[in-house]
């Protein structure tokens, strides 16, 4: 069967991410997938399983999408890749263009990179070299060495993002090698006003040593899924920037429309220093992150060569081609398709099937934010409920892919009402078996 054989060989020279391999022995199989297209993903016996999570988040408009296919095939006859130093294309002054007509005047410049982390690393370094330049720091005495998160934070894997977060099963193993960073607590819910104190009391001891505060507007996506008060943001940003501490949103997981807005800060009435964007700016086709900041960021790294200001961060396949011509082809879907208007109605209609889930007494904390759902399973304590739930979910064909025990949906927008009904039908017979 060439499903057993292609599992003997991915086991035998691949290493999967977020994954303990010795699991594959016996609690979670290894599903090799022949095709995709739509929200569904078909094994090599043509079992379609509908992917509710967006395959980690990205693939905002389905699998083998037809426009975006043709877009990239399109630029396939064209361009596929050049170096990004001294050279430029069309497609992604096309992008950056766009981009900032969508994020406003308060933002001028395009930085890209090729992945979510990798724009995290730019933004910490960025922020640190303009603290630099505006001699709040310097090399040798690092007056301002620190950058702020939230408790509970997640905000990539390489050591820099690792740093700025604060999820243990990420980050402990790693605590020698982290950069020092401060934390505070993370709001949930309404519950804002303790992270506010701790954060002017920080800023009031601390603020001449922080260089930046990062943090994910209204959802701390893989901190399992805590939703939080726009509010938080709005009055955190205020006191960061009156105490003249640049601010980072990691927009990564929950830009282009997955909040509600097409980008999360939107609802907060604040605006960061720097934005991170990744996952969806290509529709899940190919790698690519920018992290978006004003001209006035941009002036400070602006000077002749000699002056030794340039910021010299890149990465090899920075800018490229074919992901641009995706993620063009991302913003014209949502120009020509009415798309947040389309996710308002699908978002209403799934939260209102979501209460059946209520008459569960292990379900607590059911939550949404505009295209997130979520809930946590309780009474559990050291079980692995969660992964249970996704091996059930496999059975019922459904793509789920628990936080611990947070069951959450993230699914592409062109799923269907009745995809959705299907998916939350499906969750309650699964927790039926608890």
């Amino acid at each position: 069967m060439e499903s057993q054989i292609l599992k003997e060989l991915d086991l035998s020279c691949i290493w999967h991410p977020c994954t303990q391999m010795h699991d594959h022995e016996n609690n979670i199989p290894l599903i090799p997938i022949k095709r995709a297209n739509g929200v569904y993903l078909y094994d090599f016996e043509n079992k379609a399983y509908l992917d509710c999570i967006s395959s980690w988040w990205v693939n905002l408009f389905g699998h083998c999408n037809p426009y975006i296919n043709a877009k990239l095939k399109e630029q396939l006859e064209s361009l596929e890749h050049i170096i990004f130093a001294g050279f430029t294309h069309k497609p992604i002054i096309d992008l950056s263009k766009r981009l900032l007509g969508l994020l406003g005047s308060n933002f001028g410049k395009c930085f890209y990179a090729d992945n979510g982390s990798s724009a995290i690393e730019v933004a910490l370094k960025m922020a640190f070299h303009a603290s630099v330049i505006k001699g709040a720091s310097t090399i040798k005495g690092n007056r301002k060495s620190k950058f702020l998160c939230l408790e509970n934070a997640y905000h990539g894997e390489t050591i820099g993002a690792l740093s700025v977060g604060d999820v243990g099963i990420y980050t402990d193993v790693y605590a020698p090698i982290l950069l020092e960073t401060l934390k505070i607590k993370a709001p949930v819910g309404e519950n804002i006003d303790a992270s506010l104190e701790a954060l002017k009391i920080l800023l009031s001891t601390q603020k001449d040593s922080i260089i930046a505060f990062v943090l994910e507007p209204l959802i701390q996506c893989a901190g399992n899924m805590n939703m939080y008060n726009p509010r938080f943001v709005q009055e955190a940003t205020k006191l960061c920037k009156e105490a003249g501490v640049y601010v980072i949103f990691d927009e990564i997981a929950v830009g282009f429309g997955r909040t509600g807005s097409l980008f999360a800060y939107e609802q907060c009435g604040v605006v960061p220093d720097f934005l991170c964007l990744s996952k969806g700016i290509t529709g899940g086709y190919l790698p690519l992150s920018v992290v978006v900041t004003s001209d006035e960021i941009y002036q400070l790294f602006y000077a002749p060569f000699r002056e030794n200001k340039a910021f010299l961060h890149s990465h090899s396949y920075t800018g490229n081609a074919l992901a641009c011509a995706c993620a063009n082809a991302v913003l014209d879907i949502f120009e020509c398709d009415n798309v947040l208007v389309k996710n308002k109605e699908l978002s209403a209609f799934i939260w209102e099937r979501m209460q059946a889930l209520r008459e569960f007494s292990c379900v607590r904390n059911l939550r949404h934010q505009g295209m997130v759902f979520a809930f946590d399973l309780i009474g559990f304590e050291g079980e692995r409920k969660g992964l249970e739930v996704f091996n059930k979910g496999l059975e019922k064909g459904l793509l789920l892919r628990p936080l611990g025990n947070t069951i959450y949906l993230m699914p592409p927008y062109i799923l269907s009402k009745e995809e959705a009904t299907y998916i939350l039908d499906s969750i309650c017979e699964i927790l039926k078996t608890f």
